[in-house]
């Protein structure tokens, strides 16, 4: 008669790598001779030899400049619309801050240049680092303001 608790029990032995020629798989302990796969710690996947993978091959283009100045252009038309829509105001002074201040601008632009194109109706102060020629004279013609940042 046989129950559960008497039948022997099917025991497999770990396979000891590298313990010596007599256990079959001593020396190179089952891994070959020589080449990647036979050494320790090397990644096999996707592992293409110091060059970018398959998948990522992509074309690199122009660069980065250290001396990045995040200038923020405008124009005085958009200056002109944005009085017209009465969130700037003619009597205040334009600047960088307060360009930011109305999200006009990007608030990491640490530069303000203001460029000609359009048409100005109202008189107004603008406080920049770098104007254009032509929004100088279109200025000066309806009797605006121009103050240059000097560094």
């Amino acid at each position: 008669m046989t129950s559960l608790n008497t039948t022997g029990k099917i025991i497999r032995k770990k396979i000891r790598v590298g313990r010596g020629i007599g256990s079959g798989k001593g020396k190179t302990s089952g891994r070959g001779v020589k080449g990647q796969k036979s050494r320790s710690g090397v990644a096999i996947k996707s592992f293409e030899g110091g060059q970018m993978p398959l998948f990522r091959r992509l074309p690199k283009r122009g660069f980065n400049s250290i001396k990045d100045l995040k200038i923020a252009i405008i124009n005085l038309e958009k200056i002109q619309m944005f009085i017209n829509k009465k969130k700037l105001n003619s009597n205040e002074v334009i600047n960088v801050n307060t360009l930011k201040k109305l999200k006009i601008i990007n608030k990491n632009s640490k530069i303000l240049k203001i460029l000609g194109k359009g048409e100005i109706k109202d008189r107004v102060n603008i406080q920049a680092d770098l104007i254009s020629k032509s929004a100088i004279e279109k200025l000066k013609k309806i009797g605006g303001s121009i103050q240059i940042n000097k560094k």
